[in-house]
């Protein structure tokens, strides 16, 4: 098995709670390209991740929890800006997040601190998010992007609350459509489509991207399930019910998963690979769901067999 090289950032959430009757913020590391490196790390594979770090106490926390994890750093660079903290608040299970910092830590990886062995040599390559809205990390995205060798895979993460209005919607999707074009796995939530495509349906968005060029599409919504869809058809796939308590990081999870299935099993060779891939991917975020806090909520494989037993 290889290993995956994730790009894209850390950092950390604060998230709202309550204590006596008053408002609180409950401290947990996130960022969604680093729950995804740490939700394919705890399944088994082997991730290295690339993004940059503050040197701040948060930012060995989070240093100190990777190295916990076993992800691996040796693309990870260290920077002399505060730690980016994004507050999360909640409408039920579901976060809404505002973010705190500049520069962003999250933004500082450039295109010279990409190694192009490190990549080429991967079985894998993510990017996406938050990160590809700033430079110079776009530009280090896209030199790694377009080295030959790993399966790519893309998740946009559309966040609202950093696009202010109709220029930069038009902007990342001009973005993201650049990558979509030559992505062997698109990943988004149904949100993210209705975002980017004017409240388009998953089948719709998916057909757009796939049309763009991606080999597959996954669209994630929620308690819904997962919309898939592949060179030789389409299919919505439930998910499993669950008592959901916070589904920060679900969607990550989801991808962490489709990038370990991707490690140990290669490229599906049709709908029916992908289906069975994102119906593991939907036991692992229906776990997530269950857990407070992004990444430290990635399940081990035991722990989805404890969880699921046959369904896995």
């Amino acid at each position: 098995m290889g290993y995956a090289v994730v790009l894209g950032e850390a950092l950390i959430d604060l998230q709202e709670a309550e204590h006596d009757g008053e408002v609180t913020y409950r401290q947990a590391i996130g960022g969604a390209p680093l729950n995804v490196a740490v939700g394919a790390t705890r399944l088994g594979g082997q991730v290295e991740y690339a993004g940059s770090l503050s040197h701040d106490v948060l930012g060995d926390r989070i240093a100190a929890f990777l190295r916990k994890t076993g992800v691996g750093m040796r693309a990870l660079k260290r920077v002399p800006v505060p730690t980016t903290l994004a507050v999360t608040t909640f409408e039920g299970a579901e976060p809404t997040f505002t973010f705190y910092g500049e520069p962003p830590s999250y933004s500082l990886l450039a295109p010279a601190d990409v190694d192009p062995g490190l990549v080429g040599g991967a079985a894998v390559l993510y990017a996406g998010s938050i990160s590809l809205l700033r430079e110079p990390f776009r530009a280090a995205a896209r030199k790694a992007w377009h080295v030959a060798g790993p399966l790519r895979v893309f998740d946009p993460n559309v966040r609202p609350t950093l696009l202010p209005d109709g220029a930069a919607v038009t902007r990342l999707l001009e973005l993201v459509e650049e990558f979509f074009a030559t992505a062997d796995l698109v990943k988004l939530s149904a949100a993210d489509a209705e975002v980017l495509y004017d409240g388009a349906e998953p089948a719709a968005a998916a057909d757009r991207i796939r049309g763009l060029g991606a080999r597959a599409v996954v669209v994630t919504c929620g308690s819904k399930g997962a919309y898939v869809s592949a060179g030789d058809g389409a299919s919505m796939l439930p998910a499993p019910s669950v008592a959901a308590v916070d589904a920060t990081g679900a969607g990550d999870s989801v991808m962490g998963a489709l990038i370990h299935r991707l490690l140990t099993g290669g490229l599906p060779a049709d709908l029916a690979g992908w289906q069975r891939n994102v119906t593991f991917a939907l036991a692992v975020a229906g776990l997530v769901c269950e857990r407070r806090g992004g990444a430290v909520a990635m399940p081990t494989h035991a722990e989805l067999v404890d969880r699921w037993g046959a369904l896995i």
